[in-house]
């Protein structure tokens, strides 16, 4: 058995920076494989930002170690002034965030399922 992801499973994160917010459309799997990554590359489009945008529509699947880092990101978000917002985020993941009291931050976001353009 393989212990390389295939590569539709690798997170992959796509940034677009636009006047108002910084949208990152998420895809793979946010595991403890790809937390530290994906903070890492989150945490740059923080400063300066209003508001960052995760967009989740193409996320498979997060364990706890993906929750951590979106954890740290909201707090590092917090710090800058900025807004962390969730969308898209199937119900497997509405799940974990309510397991863990995280659906009261960022449940309004995801509630509506809203689609970025």
């Amino acid at each position: 058995m393989s212990t390389v992801p295939s590569p539709s499973r690798r997170l992959k994160l796509r940034p677009q920076v636009r006047e108002a917010e910084t949208v990152v459309r998420c895809s793979g799997r946010l595991t403890s494989e790809y937390a530290e990554e994906f903070k890492d590359e989150v945490r740059k489009l923080i400063p300066g930002a209003t508001a960052v945008v995760l967009d989740f529509t193409h996320l498979e699947y997060m364990d706890s170690s993906g929750i951590g880092a979106v954890v740290r990101l909201y707090v590092t978000a917090r710090k800058e002034n900025c807004e962390l917002h969730l969308v898209n985020f199937n119900q497997r993941i509405r799940d974990l965030l309510g397991l863990t009291g995280l659906l009261k931050i960022f449940g309004d976001c995801g509630k509506y399922m809203v689609r970025m353009p």
